[in-house]
């Protein structure tokens, strides 16, 4: 029998880190979920603020493994340099994401960490960076197949499946919400179909969407329609609003749970684990 599959979240919160007692329980670090295999390559999801404490848990250990970032937007990225590991010599970075209309992804990135907007340069810290692109293809790690594909958001974007056979988790932490009831994105339906976890973006309460309809985020009640015609087994509600405090969260939760009582359906919070 295989190894399972552990799913950490580290960062659960969309748009900015928010550092609040109102917001302590589900926690306000930007997204970052970490998902690992024992014997294989830890796969990072997303490298915001919650990368920072994954960092700190390896406690000075050096890191062979490969981050998979969705956009460049900051709330995505900007635990990236952060991250103590790529001060340890011995480590060994693969960071894949979706390239611009008009450069490479590692072109795009390298051009807002260096200076002046920071201190240094990728390429100047200890441990080695390997890019790759990745636009509606896939790739490997270790037994993990990697599948990227584009989903409706603002500017280049891409959703990711991790599947290693016996089990698949869909990551989709931003995602446009069609104002007009219409049809969910062929490929949005491709990654997420028949996961046993579906991570998706939850941010926005009906109201917040009516005022942002084009902002690029989705409400509970669609993260769990995706999750229906796709058939996947479980949904983590995913890129909390700034706005919204633990209590509201909670009640967020609790009224997406009530659309479908044969799956699990649950807010994601900083410090949970989700074992496959």
């Amino acid at each position: 029998m295989q190894a399972g599959v552990t799913v950490a979240f580290y960062g659960v919160r969309g748009s900015t880190p928010c550092s609040c007692s109102s917001h302590a329980r589900v926690g306000g670090n930007t997204s970052c979920v970490v998902v690992t295999r024992e014997g294989e390559s830890p796969l990072i999801l997303d490298v915001g603020t919650g990368l920072r404490f994954y960092g700190c848990d390896l406690a000075g250990a050096s890191f062979d493994g490969s981050m998979l970032i969705t956009h460049l937007h900051w709330d995505h990225i900007q635990g990236l340099p952060f991250f103590p590991p790529l001060l340890h010599p011995e480590s060994k970075t693969r960071i894949i994401g979706p390239p611009e209309l008009d450069q490479s992804f590692d072109e795009a990135l390298g051009g807002i960490l260096r200076p002046p907007y920071f201190p240094v340069t990728l390429e100047q810290l200890a441990g080695a960076v390997r890019f790759e692109d990745l636009w509606e293809a896939s790739t490997t790690s270790d037994s993990a197949i990697i599948t990227a594909r584009s989903v409706p958001h603002t500017g280049r974007t891409n959703g990711y499946r991790l599947d290693w056979g016996d089990c698949s988790v869909a990551y989709i932490p931003d995602h446009q919400e069609p104002i007009d009831g219409g049809p969910i994105d062929p490929g949005v339906l491709e990654l997420a179909d028949g996961v046993d976890l579906l991570i998706h973006d939850a941010q926005f309460t009906p109201e917040l969407l009516a005022k942002r309809p084009d902002w690029g985020h989705s409400t509970p009640a669609f993260a769990v329609r995706v999750a229906q015609e796709a058939g996947a087994k479980a949904v983590a509600l995913h890129h909390h609003d700034p706005l919204h405090d633990d209590d509201t969260v909670g009640q967020m939760e609790a009224d997406a749970a009530r659309l479908d009582s044969s799956m699990q359906i649950f807010a994601a919070a900083e410090g949970m684990k989700i074992s496959l």
